[in-house]
């Protein structure tokens, strides 16, 4: 299947990638599954289903804060034995 090249539809999925933090064809992905499961096949109910996910994923991000990556914040920490570590001046 040839993909959908309609401006806005493509905005509304680099949109929700960013939000997401995931690349643009795996939220295309998400769009495509959810208009399979709904059972829609035109490009203007994937566009508000696109819209949908995107509202849903920045509600989910205002509840978490700023700190909506708490795993990632923790990975790039420095331990403690390692914190005043230099390699170079």
């Amino acid at each position: 299947m040839a993909a959908i090249q309609d401006r806005d539809y493509l905005r509304l999925c680099a949109e929700l990638a960013s939000c997401l933090s995931i690349s643009q064809a795996a939220a295309r992905r998400q769009v495509e599954y959810a208009a399979a499961q709904e059972g829609v096949r035109d490009v203007e109910a994937r566009k508000r289903i696109a819209s949908q996910l995107l509202d849903e994923a920045q509600m989910s991000r205002a509840s978490q804060g700023e700190d909506a990556n708490p795993g990632l914040d923790a990975l790039l920490a420095a331990s403690p034995g390692d914190e005043h570590f230099m390699l170079e001046d």
